[in-house]
């Protein structure tokens, strides 16, 4: 079939993880042999292979004026004869959804933050300022027009919504070139005395790289001299983290990395570490909500995972497992896991299961697998109905 796929505040190719979202789906979707056109705002040479790209920013360059791009989506599936029209979810968006309709054709939305607000979210304050509340009104329109929307967590829609038209799945990895034997060059020299542990990913408040900064500060002024740590990628906190640990030795900060020169990054660590604090992120008062693509190719390059003990990690990673779990409210159980994994032993048994779970479940192969099965049933379905 033929699919556009519209994502106008991501750039692509990129180091964040909505980049990386977009490319890995367009072209999962590509290899079960669709003909895939996705219009992203472009951030450097488009990726080789089959599918075809569209540079297409919002207006001005502000994701907020996302909506205001529908006509030009609704031409491009137009010119395409597009068979359905995918659109990634923002509060301001709706130009994918809003050309399916035109079109005539099924839509699908996916959905990576929530829908509905948070407690004390500013939105819902302008809203309800406006009497009207055109944001939460315009967000209900796009989800009762999509024919189908796409979610890790359906705890993020509105209640009210046709559970039969929602598919409930992870994100995932790229399990191929996420493996244990990756290799290539990496930006930072491995002690081979040293557990390396590894975070990858933006340093905002709530992904909690501070906290392992200050775990690995922690257990160097208590004599624990085995621990090492590489610190990819930048963002707010990066400061924060440096300076805990400044007196660490074979601690590396490298800033972001492309996406395609992770693998081996990861490869040449031992634990991968995810240290997420949702107290520092207001809209995670509605739960854990995301899917995380760094546990995923952690898991995918067999290492095992360190991560705090919330209801929907815990349901991604087992604790002695793929991994081990630690109390969020006590951050010196963050320092017990990382010395425990001082252990080869339980880091390999541990490792080895992540793989093959994140095979097993977290591919980005699977993930576009039951997308395809529900394309093509709306297809099926919107044929149904003409006859």
């Amino acid at each position: 079939m033929r699919i556009v796929y519209a994502a106008l505040d991501q750039q692509v190719p990129g180091t964040l993880g909505g980049s990386v979202h977009v490319q890995a789906v367009a072209e999962g979707l590509a290899a079960l042999g669709h003909q895939v056109h996705v219009a992203v705002a472009q951030g450097g040479p488009w990726p080789a292979g089959a599918v075809h790209w569209h540079a297409m920013q919002p207006p001005l360059g502000r994701s907020e004026l996302r909506w205001m791009r529908a006509g030009a989506v609704t031409d491009l599936a137009r010119r395409v004869g597009a068979d359905v029209v995918m659109e990634r979810y923002y509060n301001f968006g709706g130009e994918g959804v809003t050309a399916a309709q035109r079109l005539g054709v099924p839509s699908v939305l996916e959905v990576n933050a929530p829908v509905i607000d948070y407690p004390g979210s500013a939105k819902s304050r302008i809203d309800r300022a406006l009497l009207v509340e055109p944001m939460r009104r315009w967000r209900d329109a796009l989800c009762r027009h999509a024919s189908l929307l796409v979610t890790p967590n359906i705890h993020i829609l509105p209640s009210w919504l046709d559970r039969a038209k929602v598919l409930e799945t992870e994100w995932g990895a790229d399990v191929d070139n996420f493996h244990p034997n990756a290799s290539g060059s990496l930006p930072f020299t491995r002690d081979p005395a040293r557990v390396l542990c590894v975070f990858a990913g933006t340093f905002r408040s709530w992904h909690g790289v501070a906290q392992m900064a200050a775990s690995l500060a922690r257990l160097h002024r208590q004599g624990e001299h085995r621990l090492g740590a590489v610190f990819i990628g930048d963002g707010p906190e990066r400061a924060a983290a440096e300076q805990l640990t400044r007196e660490v030795p074979g601690v590396t900060f490298t800033s972001a990395v492309p996406h395609d020169q992770l693998p081996p990054c990861l490869a040449a660590a031992d634990i991968g570490v995810a240290p997420f604090d949702p107290g520092r992120h207001k809209p995670l008062a509605l739960g854990f909500y995301w899917s995380p693509l760094k546990i995923f190719e952690y898991m995918s390059a067999g290492l095992p995972v360190v991560a705090p003990r919330l209801p929907r990690i815990a349901g991604l990673v087992g604790d002695g497992n793929e991994g081990l779990l630690y109390d969020p409210a006590d951050p010196r159980t963050l320092d017990d896991a990382l010395v425990r994994l001082t252990d080869k032993a339980l880091r390999e048994r541990l490792g080895r299961a992540a793989r093959a779970r994140a095979v097993a479940q977290y591919s980005w192969r699977a993930h576009c697998t039951l997308l395809d099965t529900r394309l093509r049933a709306l297809l099926t379905d919107r044929a149904g109905t003409k006859r």
